[in-house]
């Protein structure tokens, strides 16, 4: 009689706790709400010559043109949707027109801005490669940055950038002239509007950040004044991270499409999520090799105005190209 009660009651518990953690795995692990997406093609290779990369890390479109950064030789490189190479600019250095390893790319109003991460500065140029002007230096005061990896610039050419071992993101007048921060200076956190190496930013139709929260694994959103809205990415997004639906594994890209989706570079599990405006896990797409399709290492992701998404893969120095899948 007592083994049956205790046998009951092992049994019970079982039930329970299978119980608690089918709930938990609903609750923390997403099922996909749309279709996945389709790989169209890649182009690249190791190397310093027209269409070969060393150390590939950010990416941007601009009309029927994509621009790459290739962050090792010192350069951007320009192509069309189909990967053929139409030019080049810059030079490994510190000087004017010269990169010291750019990272993720912003384009607006016809200028290109690139995040320079050796330099601690963003430099502007012209879609021909022209320079045009550089805002920021090395420092840890306002305006100033250590390592900024990512910058993104509202409608009124205000810019946000991502000053990665500050662990802030800061918000700059066009000019340059400092504005506010998010973070506090040289501290991490966990906390809402903190940081662990923030990577990157975007910026949706409708004016609200995006920050691609690096080591802290998840993505914050705030409004277009800089207040905090929600924050994603595994368990309560405190730095929890795993290879699960709407998790992170080191987020180190985000790029924003016309109907405000916003699409992830998860860099140590491989692949590209996409969420909705208000963080909702959409689908996912890519995994590790050296295969067509898949990455070793997705770093950068960058939306077309028709949906055709390209992204960085890092380890293989190559861009990818996507598509929506047909229904």
């Amino acid at each position: 009689m007592q083994r049956a009660a205790v046998f009951k009651l092992g049994r019970n518990t079982i039930i329970i706790l299978a119980f608690l953690g089918l709930s938990a795995w609903l609750a923390f692990v997403p099922s996909p709400l749309e279709p996945s997406y389709e790989f169209v093609g890649a182009w690249g290779e190791p190397g310093s010559g027209p269409g070969q990369f060393n150390d590939p890390t950010g990416i941007a479109v601009a009309g029927d043109e994509v621009f790459v950064a290739d962050a090792r030789n010192g350069r951007i490189q320009v192509f069309d949707f189909d990967g053929d190479f139409k030019r080049q600019f810059g030079t490994p250095g510190s000087g004017v027109g010269q990169l010291g390893r750019p990272m993720n790319l912003t384009l607006h109003a016809d200028e290109l801005y690139v995040a320079e991460y050796f330099n601690d500065r963003i430099q502007v140029f012209g879609l021909d490669g022209t320079p045009r002007r550089i805002i920021g230096r090395t420092g840890s005061g306002p305006g100033e940055f250590d390592s900024p990896g990512g910058v993104a610039v509202a409608v009124d050419g205000k810019l946000w950038v991502a000053d990665v071992y500050n662990q802030r993101i800061q918000q700059l007048e066009a000019d340059g002239r400092f504005v506010r921060q998010k973070g506090a200076t040289g501290k991490i956190g966990i906390g809402a509007g903190e940081f662990n190496y923030p990577t990157a930013v975007s910026i949706g139709p409708e004016g609200a950040l995006y920050v691609a929260d690096g080591y802290n694994d998840r993505i914050q959103q705030f409004d277009r004044q800089g207040v905090f809205v929600r924050k994603w990415g595994g368990p309560f997004a405190i730095n929890i991270f795993g290879p699960f639906n709407g998790w992170f594994a080191t987020v180190t890209g985000v790029a924003v499409d016309r109907q405000g989706n916003l699409f992830a570079a998860d860099f140590y599990n491989h692949r590209i999520q996409k969420f909705s405006a208000d963080g909702r896990f959409l689908t996912s797409f890519g995994s590790r090799g050296d295969d067509p399709g898949q990455f070793e290492h997705a770093i950068a992701v960058a939306v077309a105005g028709d949906g055709t998404l390209f992204a960085v893969d890092f380890g293989n120095s190559r861009i990818h190209r996507w598509r929506p899948a047909r229904s």
